[in-house]
């Protein structure tokens, strides 16, 4: 078994001494980064899909599908993919239906190379991991310090094959996003060269608190 912990990446900016609670404090039962939500004043518009589309719903992580003429609006477009609204729920379309929305398709194929026992590349997976985001926060989980560690072990059926362990986080025990958070990273998981199966956790211990986000991803947010 091959494991590696999440190590947030320093980008060599001195460490503010703010306190970041107000910024964080909220009623709802997730952190609310309202102020700090990636700004769409050119994309925020309603659309209407051209054709049947498969979807996540949010934040249940159900998987469903939205018809043809249904009407949305674009929330967010990180990770490669599309967070939008309906008039019964919030859903996240990937990317490659981008076409759908009348946006770009994007491609999602990862081209990194297995390693010499045919395992997948664990740079490789963490790459992808920093394309998975909340549905409301500009910042990546791996940022955001949601990611406690990654795991690759060998498995016998198919054989040669190997399974990804993540063990992860949410920024509260009520909230409600992990299902979808957690699908979204098993699904970009399952796209690295090497991978025949994957595995998303989440757990609460430890607890996780504003420290944990890396100073990138504090940056992104404009808390330092």
């Amino acid at each position: 078994m091959k494991r590696q912990d999440a190590k947030p990446r320093s980008s060599g900016t001195k460490k503010s001494s703010a306190n970041f609670a107000p910024i964080f404090a909220s009623s709802r039962l997730c952190v609310s980064l309202q102020d700090f939500r990636t700004p769409l004043t050119m994309i925020d518009r309603d659309r209407t899909l051209s054709r049947d589309v498969s979807a996540t719903q949010i934040p249940s992580g159900d998987k469903t599908t939205l018809p043809a003429a249904t009407k949305i609006m674009l929330h967010q477009t990180l990770g490669g993919s599309y967070t939008v609204q309906t008039d019964f729920g919030l859903f996240r379309i990937d990317g490659k239906d981008g076409d759908a929305l009348g946006e770009q398709v994007s491609d999602h194929s990862v081209t990194a190379a297995t390693l010499a026992d045919g395992a997948p590349d664990p740079e490789a997976i963490w790459a992808q991991l920093r394309h998975v985001f909340d549905p409301e926060i500009p910042v990546n989980i791996v940022d955001l310090g949601l990611v406690y560690s990654m795991d690759v072990e060998k498995i016998s059926e198919p054989a040669p094959s190997y399974r990804v362990l993540v063990a992860m986080t949410l920024t509260a025990p009520g909230c409600g996003m992990g299902p979808a958070i957690a699908e979204d990273a098993k699904s970009k998981i399952l796209l690295v060269p090497g991978v025949s199966d994957a595995d998303v956790r989440i757990t609460w211990d430890p607890p996780w608190n504003q420290q944990m986000i890396s100073e990138e991803g504090k940056m992104k947010l404009g808390l330092i």
